[in-house]
């Protein structure tokens, strides 16, 4: 299980997530400065440190190198709630809890992730009594 990114790393994985494609530091820089003031050095770490983690992967690229995602923000929301259900003491209670504060609009959601889920993952058939064996003792 992933551990949950910084305020920072998730600030640059949301930009290497939303753009799609291999991108530098310094287009990560330039972004995040139309939010706040922040040094080249720093984004620069913030992505090593990301590359380091396994979260990015970079190919050089002259002098520079280009980051790429090495998964999807879905993929690390849904390690995170795996995680947080996997340690409930009651998984059932936190689903239903968890359920409870979804609005009608993540509900839809959630009911077209099951219906996807049903159908490319079919559950397998209970198995069939043989015919005549409807009242024969079961051992």
């Amino acid at each position: 299980m992933p551990r949950p990114l910084g305020e920072l790393e998730d600030a640059v994985m949301t930009r290497v997530w939303q753009w799609n494609r291999p991108v530098t530091v310094r287009e990560v820089l330039e972004d995040l400065q139309q939010e706040r003031s922040i040094a080249y050095t720093t984004v620069m770490t913030v992505m090593d440190n990301l590359h380091q983690k396994g979260w990015v992967r970079r190919e050089v690229e002259g002098r520079a190198y280009r980051y790429t995602a090495v998964s999807t923000r879905a993929a690390y929301s849904a390690a995170l709630m795996n995680e947080a259900w996997a340690q409930s003491d009651n998984p059932a209670a936190a689903l239903v809890a968890f359920f409870g504060m979804m609005s009608p609009e993540q509900r839809e959601s959630l009911n077209d992730a099951i219906r996807i889920v049903q159908r490319d993952n079919p559950l397998p058939a209970a198995p069939q009594e043989a015919e005549g064996d409807e009242g024969a003792p079961r051992p």
